[in-house]
């Protein structure tokens, strides 16, 4: 597992990359423009150089780009869409410069609509954004299941998936403060080890390629995406060591997105706690295995 965090791109990827050292991370994620504005921005060539250079030696093994809170691929006013997808392309065209594992997108939301009339509109936007890139991976991430939101359950996941006729460049982005948000109780290794039997069996295996780590400060089941740091929150450390060291995430980057114990951006020292859970869960296996 790639531990690591959401970083700022302010002054550049070089720059990220710094934030990403410092902090101890292995993994990190980064925004290619800001969140909640539509204009699209470019790293400069040579930025985008000395960071693929610095990436061949350093210990950042793993880069994912956040897109846009703002996109709705399953919108169907002609404007939105229109701003949706060149997002989306722009993200993934990004992504295959930077070398990045995926492109993060949260599904959007029927706006009320029946499920069935909004997500051709959400395929026939994924297959145009995946046919505008080369390499990059989409991943859509799950949601804690707030008003008409899409992605809320495995079964939703896999419909997405089955829109772009089994597209291998898309896959899936596990958030573990909407997981329990949305309804699943993972807050210990046999019930999170229960809850990945079902994903498997529903999205497939392979499609999962990157985690989000984030405690959640609203109760199970209660649809609200409210993070909390890793162990302060409902998930707990005895949740979050179990989700840290569940054996089917080995090898994936592991992301606190944040607020941090500051109360801002992820830390060093939240970084750092994520590591000694994942220490404590898998101490805590071996036992259970002796």
């Amino acid at each position: 597992m790639l531990i690591g965090a959401h970083v700022s791109t302010a002054g550049g990827l070089v720059q990220a990359h710094a934030r990403g050292v410092e902090r101890g991370c292995e993994a990190i994620q980064v925004f290619n423009q800001s969140p909640r504005q539509w204009r699209p921005t470019r790293w400069k060539d040579d930025d985008i150089a000395e960071f693929l250079e610095l990436r061949k030696s350093g210990p950042i093994r793993s880069v994912t780009i956040h897109a846009v809170y703002l996109i709705n691929p399953a919108t169907k006013d002609r404007e939105m869409r229109k701003k949706s997808s060149d997002s989306i392309v722009h993200a993934l065209r990004m992504g295959d410069e930077i070398e990045a594992d995926g492109v993060v997108l949260h599904p959007g939301s029927t706006v009320g609509e029946p499920l069935e009339e909004a997500l051709p509109r959400v395929g026939e936007m994924l297959e145009h954004a995946l046919g505008e890139s080369e390499r990059c991976r989409l991943l859509l991430e799950n949601t804690a299941g707030a008003g008409t939101t899409l992605g809320r359950s495995f079964e939703e996941l896999r419909a997405l998936l089955d829109l772009t006729g089994g597209q291998k460049r898309l896959g899936i982005c596990l958030d573990s403060c909407h997981m329990l948000a949305s309804g699943f109780d993972i807050t210990t290794a046999d019930k999170l080890a229960g809850v990945m039997d079902r994903c498997l069996e529903i999205v497939g295996r392979g499609r999962v390629h990157c985690l989000h780590v984030n405690d959640s400060q609203a109760p199970l089941g209660s649809n609200r995406d409210r993070h909390a740091v890793p162990g302060e929150g409902e998930l707990g450390t005895r949740g979050c060591a179990a989700f840290l060291s569940e054996p089917r995430f080995e090898k994936l980057p592991a992301l606190f997105e944040g607020p941090g114990t500051s109360g801002h951006a992820p830390d060093k020292v939240d970084v750092d706690r994520m590591k000694e859970l994942r220490r404590n869960g898998l101490r805590s296996r071996r036992r259970r295995r002796a």
